[in-house]
């Protein structure tokens, strides 16, 4: 039996070995996720991203202890550290999530970044989608915390929490980053400590000074203190606010569309590309375009533009 109908059969060893191709951008994987993606389209995805320290991985062992409560399972999708050693995830997020380990409503997978920029892994959209077919009710991204770079989010998740802390300079942070164009709900979290109610304000006041659509979201700041779980329910209460509302007003087909639309570009493009590698690669065709480059016999871009020709007349052979 494939992977994929294991899967779609609730079978948590066949969903972590599957993950774990995907990972490894394993070619069998490729099949398994054609198989799967028919079946997928019920799992809300939430995402959680913001600046190192401010306490996603609190957060997020809260959100899923709210929604466990709720009945519903729970997929988390965590983006570690790349390990400068192995390559692997250094698994910091899992330890904190450890006392969900247990529970056969909750699925925690670590990913690492592997040098991807924008706080995601590549695979993790496809990830995601092995979740939804798990039949995860949730799947709560959490980003790495790179801060500025952490905009890619918006590509996965249905609703991205941005989350705050008092002291690290947020009100810079947040305008340098684009943060208050990405995020659908903002959260001060460690809300106990000197400074939340001040990075509060300035964090409404600038979304106040955003410009907005009639008839679109309002993003709301709200405090938490995840460490005791304080704010947890409220943050609850505004994402499914978030959901309701991107299903009532339609704007959910419009999302649904542009992630579509990345997904397959961002496809199409990796695909292309190693295509292109393996035209360039041939005995020694990289080396040979990179001597030609280096004493001007030709330029990069003419160089490209051959190995283009080349893949598409090869197609038309096909």
């Amino acid at each position: 039996m494939h992977l994929a109908n294991q899967v779609l059969d609730g079978n948590i060893r066949a969903a972590a070995r599957l993950m774990r191709d995907i990972d490894d951008t394993r070619p069998q994987a490729i099949d398994e996720l054609k198989l799967l993606y028919p079946h997928t389209g019920k799992t809300y995805i939430i995402g959680v991203t913001g600046p190192p320290g401010a306490g996603k991985s609190t957060l997020v062992d809260q959100l899923t202890e709210t929604f466990r409560k709720q009945g519903k399972k729970v997929g988390v999708v965590a983006i570690d550290p790349t390990s400068p050693f192995t390559g692997g995830a250094i698994l910091g997020d899992r330890i904190r999530m450890s006392r969900h380990a247990d529970d056969a409503g909750v699925f925690i997978r670590s990913l690492a970044t592997r040098g991807a920029l924008g706080g995601l892994s590549r695979s993790t959209s496809d990830v995601a989608l092995v979740m939804d077919g798990l039949g995860m009710d949730v799947v709560i991204i959490e980003t790495v915390g790179v801060g500025q770079d952490e905009v890619d989010i918006v590509k996965a998740a249905h609703t991205t929490c941005v989350v705050m802390v008092p002291g690290l300079g947020d009100d810079i942070q947040a305008i340098k980053a684009g943060i208050l164009e990405i995020g659908d709900v903002f959260v001060v979290n460690k809300a106990d400590r000197e400074g939340a109610d001040r990075t509060a304000r300035e964090l409404e006041n600038m979304l106040e000074m955003r410009k907005s659509v009639e008839g679109s979201w309002s993003p709301k700041v709200l405090r938490t203190v995840a460490q005791s779980g304080k704010g947890i329910e409220e943050l609850v209460g505004e994402i499914v606010a978030h959901k309701e509302y991107l299903f009532s007003s339609g704007t959910i087909s419009d999302f649904l569309r542009e992630r579509n639309e990345r997904n397959f570009l961002e496809i199409l493009r990796d695909n292309l590309f190693k295509k292109a590698m393996t035209f360039v690669e041939q005995d020694g065709g990289l080396s040979r375009v990179l001597d030609r480059i280096g004493t001007h016999e030709t330029d990069p871009y003419s160089a490209a533009e051959k190995i283009m020709s080349k893949i598409l007349g090869a197609a038309v052979e096909q």
